[in-house]
């Protein structure tokens, strides 16, 4: 499994560093276009929007993953040894449960209702938009059951379940 993760966080970082980057080229050409030759491109525009709906989603996913996102550790923090332990795994399930019923499924249906609605600029639909929710989903829970996993294996010190 943590092949995988490894081999998943690469995967994410040059996607995101491409989107970084891709983002950045065009939205200098937008610039470029809109105050040099007074006719922006509206390609740019809406192709960088949805670039930075894609980019947050992966990297939000990326960030679980590395386990630096925000978190709220007051209960956390109010235990130690086994029960730490255990309540390590129960958020994580929690976040399971959320990240497959809102992100993957909800994302899901949400994708297949505007699979059939043209972008008014890109010859593309909104669901392939929205396709982006339910990847993001699988994502983080792939990294949370690799989190379960790292704390039933004993590599998660308690400090570190502690500082979460």
């Amino acid at each position: 499994m943590q092949t995988i993760r490894k081999y998943t966080d690469k995967v994410i970082e040059y996607i995101c560093i491409s989107f970084i980057a891709i983002m950045t080229t065009l939205v200098t050409w937008q610039v470029i276009t809109r105050y040099f030759f007074k006719s922006p491109n509206a390609y740019t525009e809406q192709i960088c929007k949805y670039m930075f709906i894609w980019l947050v989603l992966l990297a939000s996913a990326y960030v679980f993953g590395k386990k630096e996102h925000m978190s709220i550790v007051f209960l956390r923090e109010k235990f130690t040894g086994r029960a730490a332990v255990k309540v390590n795994i129960i958020i994580e399930l929690i976040v399971i449960i959320f990240a497959i019923g809102v992100l993957v499924v909800g994302g899901f249906n949400n994708t297949l209702l505007t699979m059939g609605q043209s972008d008014s600029v890109l010859p593309i639909t909104i669901g392939m938009i929205y396709m982006m929710l339910p990847i993001s989903g699988l994502l983080t829970v792939m990294y949370s059951i690799c989190n379960i996993m790292d704390i039933l294996n004993g590599k998660l010190e308690e400090e570190d379940i502690k500082s979460e």
